[in-house]
This record gives structure tokens, sequence and C-alpha cells, in this order.
């Protein structure tokens, strides 16, 4: 099993809350895919950040297709549907995992209704749930 974990980051910040998450991941034998945001001003000065790694995890889906049974892909969106059906027409079973709870729903339905299987994050909620040292206290 190979598990890849695909994020932006903000390069040059001194502290990043997705850090702590991206060296878990790194030390529990996943493999993080990573590329800076670009950032930029807008009109009123601003400063904003614009970035996507759409194409990086198509990209990489594809290449590993071949060698694969099955792909849970983590996302609702409906762009993602095209690679749904590219690495289903090579014999690979794709679980979407995503949201139909939150409001507004997190899923496109294209790509729900592509998918060979989807799991709504609320039935992984118990499970992957962290908690922390307080009893009963979620985070």
């Amino acid at each position: 099993m190979r598990a890849l974990y695909y994020t932006m980051i903000v390069e040059n910040q001194e502290y990043s809350g997705v850090r702590p998450l991206l060296d878990w991941l790194d030390y529990n034998s996943f493999t993080v895919v990573s590329k800076p945001v670009r950032e930029f001003s807008d009109e009123r000065g601003r400063r904003k950040f614009k970035g996507s790694m759409r194409v990086d995890l198509a990209v990489g889906a594809m290449q590993l297709s071949g060698q694969l049974d099955e792909i849970f892909l983590f996302s609702g969106e409906g762009g993602f549907t095209s690679l749904v059906q590219a690495v289903q027409r090579r014999g690979v079973r794709v679980t979407v995992v995503s949201s139909v709870a939150a409001q507004p729903t997190v899923i496109a339905d294209e790509l729900r209704r592509q998918a060979d299987d989807f799991i709504d994050l609320a039935e992984l909620q118990p499970r992957i749930e962290r908690i922390s040292g307080r009893m009963g206290e979620h985070v």
C-alpha cells in the first residue's frame, strides 16, 4: 500500500499550521507531495495566495494506475471526475471520500456517481478523530 498526501505550502512563514501534520505524515510512511503557493497582492494591496495540486495529483494517479487495484480519493471536486473515469478504464476501482453531511454539500454529484464506492467523512470520524488530552474535549 502506498499513501500520498498532496498539499500547497506557504514558504517563508514563521509558523505553518500544516507543518505538524506534514511532519507526522512523513514520519508515518506517507509520501508528502508539496509545492509552494504563489503569493501576490490584490488591487487593494492585500496579500493573497494562489495555487493548486490538481494536475500534480492527476498525473501521479495516472502514473501509478498501472500498479494499483484501488485508489482512495479524498476530495469532492467535480473536476476529478475525468481522472476517475480514466483510471477506471485501466481497471482501477475508485473510492471517493468526502462529505454529503456538510452544508453546503462538499461532494460534486458527478464525482459521487462516477466513483465505484463513496465513503462519507462522517462515517470515518469516530475512527480518525483526534481527541485532546482532556476527557471529552475534541480537537
